[in-house]
């Protein structure tokens, strides 16, 4: 039993079961024993791998793409450029360094991260420190103006809650014990008006996810892009709609039981990127597949580009990484992108209808 395991157990013996929402929140950010604040989770010889530690060409081409859309808007200045969950900094080094070829960008830009995570916090002052970035809590707590935004594998990561569907109403999966251990359990179904639109397209037994803090961080990321311009490119693995339990865990490259090692492993759920389009008062592009985003944005003549300094064991690795980014069956169909722009502007390169 983790350290964490033992907490949760005192704290569902004093209190009850607890919901998805509620277990997830404590497992990645309790201050002694979360995931996110007691580890860098990050490449080989952490649990998981994201799309730019793979390769830098993701992070060169989501820095284009948001610098061409600050051309199309007239090049304010000074302005935002913001990540969520910036992981070790490797994307805004990469899209700062490609930023970096368009005239006065890098001048007007106003380096500002999303981080609860203190020791990830360290490795991107590591990375970023010439840039002068300042940390935040919270989206909330960002500077007012024009917003220039990166989100890449943050939204899967916010607490969800799970209802499955009894009748005409939800019955609330929660994380209880049972035999010493713990276990997922429901509460008695009850109608939700919430949920009611999603009668239509469900049937019993069908399991529907929310996540009250994702839509309402959209909200607020669509409200300054509505109100001052900018743009935001969210990179995420999910769908249209939420259908289904998509509540799963990480630990060392491998997939276990999310209950099996609270604190230890990461947790994460599928974004649902309608609800996210939905909550942004601004426009929002069509949801483009990761692989089809980036072949737009031309990722194989900056591949052939790359590859052309290369050869033997780096070429190779250059080969598969191009790959990995793209191909339907590997990143290239499961992680989408939608992108918010102002309804006055060009919607983001690569996403245009």
């Amino acid at each position: 039993m983790t350290p964490l395991a033992e907490l949760l157990h005192r704290r569902i013996a004093a209190e009850g079961p607890m919901s998805v929402a509620e277990y997830m929140t404590a497992c990645l950010l309790h201050p002694q024993h979360g995931y996110y604040a007691t580890r860098d989770p990050l490449g080989a010889a952490g649990d998981f791998t994201t799309a730019p530690e793979i390769s830098q060409m993701f992070g060169e081409l989501l820095g284009l793409c948001l610098a061409q859309c600050w051309i199309d808007q007239g090049r304010p200045a000074p302005f935002v450029l913001a990540e969520l969950g910036p992981g070790r900094g490797t994307l805004m080094a990469d899209a700062t360094r490609a930023m970096g070829a368009v005239p006065g960008m890098l001048e007007a830009a106003r380096l500002h991260l999303v981080e609860a995570s203190p020791t990830l916090r360290d490795a991107q002052h590591q990375r970023l420190a010439p840039l002068m970035p300042v940390w935040h809590e919270s989206v909330a707590d960002l500077p007012e103006g024009p917003l220039f935004l990166l989100a890449n594998e943050f939204f899967d990561a916010l607490p969800i809650r799970q209802f499955l569907r009894v009748g005409d109403g939800w019955a609330e999966r929660v994380v209880g014990v049972q035999d010493g251990a713990l276990a997922f359990g429901l509460t008695e179904p009850v109608a939700l008006a919430a949920l009611e639109s999603r009668l239509a397209d469900t049937q019993e037994g069908d399991m529907v996810e929310t996540c009250a803090p994702a839509t309402g961080i959209a909200a607020e990321i669509g409200r300054r892009i509505a109100e001052h311009g900018g743009a935001a490119l969210i990179v995420d693995y999910g769908s249209d709609q939420s259908l289904g339990d998509t509540f799963q865990a990480v630990r060392r490259h491998r997939k276990l039981g999310p209950l099996d090692c609270p604190g230890e492993a990461d947790l994460t759920a599928h974004v649902d990127f309608g609800a996210l389009a939905q909550a942004a008062p601004c426009a929002t592009a069509p949801l483009v597949p990761q692989g089809i985003f980036l072949e737009r944005l031309g990722i194989t003549d900056r591949a052939r580009a790359l590859a052309a300094k290369l050869d033997g064991p780096a070429l190779d690795s250059h080969i598969a990484a191009h790959r990995r980014l793209t191909h339907p069956e590997e990143m290239g169909s499961l992680f989408k992108t939608l992108g918010f722009f102002p309804e006055s502007a060009t919607p983001p390169p690569g996403l245009m209808i």
